[in-house]
């Protein structure tokens, strides 16, 4: 398994790449490219929210056993 921050610099790198090929094939009126870039685009998109909730469970369990260690 993959670390959070792994995934969102999986993610933006993704989204980055995808905006390159969309703009390339916009350029030279490629709709493949441009199709692939937005795929890629979502790729990386879906990659952070990934990252981000793995920090969210991650972040919950801590708390829960934070606070289960007070309750002791």
């Amino acid at each position: 398994m993959t670390s959070s921050t792994t995934d969102k610099i999986k993610g933006v790198t993704n989204e980055a790449v995808g905006n390159v090929k969309q703009g390339v094939g916009k350029a030279v009126g490629s709709e493949k490219m441009q199709a692939e870039g937005l795929a890629q685009e979502a790729k990386g998109e879906a990659q952070q929210a990934v990252g981000k909730t793995k920090d969210a469970v991650k972040d919950t369990a801590d708390r829960l056993r934070d606070s289960a260690h007070r309750n002791l």
